[in-house]
Order: C-alpha cells, then structure tokens, then sequence
C-alpha cells in the first residue's frame, strides 16, 4: 500500500522553516483536520515554522466493526486501557519518525521539532517521541492515551522532553482517567509533564488553542 503522505505549510511570510511541527490526526479524520488550528495558533509574527500533518492509511476498524477508514493502529477493544493492534502502532510511530529525520537532514535542528498528537494520533505521537534518538524540542499529547507505555524502549535522548497533556474532563470517547494515567506513567519512568484539564469533550476549545500557541511559542522562540 502506498503512503497517504502529508499536509505540509510553509511559514507564511515565505521565509524558509527553522522549526517543525507534526499534528498527528484522530481515528477516522486526515491532515486537513488541523489545517485551521495553524492561524488560530497566534505564534510570533517572526516564527519560521513548517507544519507537516502526516495522513494516515485507510485499515480495518474491529471496534467499528471492521468498516474501513483513515487509522493509524486498529483498536481491539474499548477496555479500560484501549486493546490495540501495537504492532500497526509502531509502525506508524515509525512513519512518523522518519518524517521527523528527513526534516533533520534538511537543516532542522532536532530541538527545533515538536510532536503532537489527538486521540488515536496522540497514542502515536507519545512512542514516536520518546523512542526518537535525537533530542526533540517537545511533546503535545491531546485527548490521547499512552497505549505502549508497558511494552516501549525509551531514548535516553528525549528523557529530557518538555511534554505537555491536555485533556477535556467530559470526554466521552477517551475518558479523562486515561490522560492523566498516562501523565502519571510518564512522571513514574521520571519525565517531567504538564497536565491541563478544559471543560469540553473530544475536542479542542479556545482556551487550549490559546495554551498551545503559547506553548509552542515557548518551546521555539
């Protein structure tokens, strides 16, 4: 099967990027489903930054009863921790990050390159992360799950990565319980994490929007 390839946006002033950020999309949503949130983010009129947001492949859903639709990892089961295909999983954090080395070998400084990830995206974007050799300069796990935090071989690299949670405290489809327990996994292994709880669902609202532009901001001034 070929790759479903990505979104890319280039700084708008048309100045060449000197920072990368990848938006890993949710189950059955595309690139494109964050296409708004890069004007919404407000970042610095001198920021420099490419967005690359990744497709994922068209697979067999068992919890939707096998329909086929954009995923980056079937799910199994709809249990306390989320039954998933791990194997489907790291090779899309795979995907991912090769991604993430042809931004390097073209002049991105590793620190200079953020990860995040909503929902199914997010469960991605946590093991493609924290198992990249080089230093990145953060991770952003939205609304997500740490799906392979029994069975994943850390990067000392990233044992230093600025990571920040954001979860809605009214989810119905990733209950909060399973952001924070992810959260709490990571500060367990020593990682250093930020949670943020919003009054939404499955979503993203202003308020975060308005985090993360500053957040980002931060991580790459």
């Amino acid at each position: 099967m070929t790759a479903p390839g990505e979104l890319i946006i280039e700084p708008k002033d048309g100045q060449p990027a000197d920072a990368c950020v990848f938006i890993i999309h949710g189950l059955g949503a595309d690139g494109h489903d964050f296409e708004p949130l890069v004007p919404a983010l407000a970042l610095p009129k001198d920021s420099h930054v490419r967005f690359i947001m990744p497709h994922a492949p068209r697979l067999p859903v068992t919890i939707n009863g096998g329909m086929v639709m954009p995923a980056w990892y079937d799910i199994l089961a709809m249990d306390l921790g989320r039954r998933v295909d791990e194997i489907q999983l790291k090779k899309s954090a795979e995907r991912i990050q090769t991604l993430i080395q042809e931004q390097i070998d073209q002049g991105i400084d590793s620190q200079r390159i953020i990860v995040a990830g909503f929902s199914q995206g997010g469960a991605v974007a946590y093991h493609a992360a924290l198992t990249f050799p080089a230093p990145l300069g953060g991770l952003l796990a939205m609304s997500t799950y740490f799906a392979t935090a029994d069975n994943i071989d850390l990067a000392e690299a990233n044992r230093q990565i600025p990571i920040e949670v954001q979860h809605g405290n009214f989810d119905p489809i990733v209950p909060e319980s399973l952001g924070r327990s992810g959260a709490d996994r990571l500060k367990e292994m020593g990682y250093a994490v930020n949670y943020r709880q919003y009054p939404m669902a499955h979503a993203l609202c202003p308020q975060q929007v308005n985090d993360i532009g500053k957040w980002l901001s931060s991580r790459l001034h």
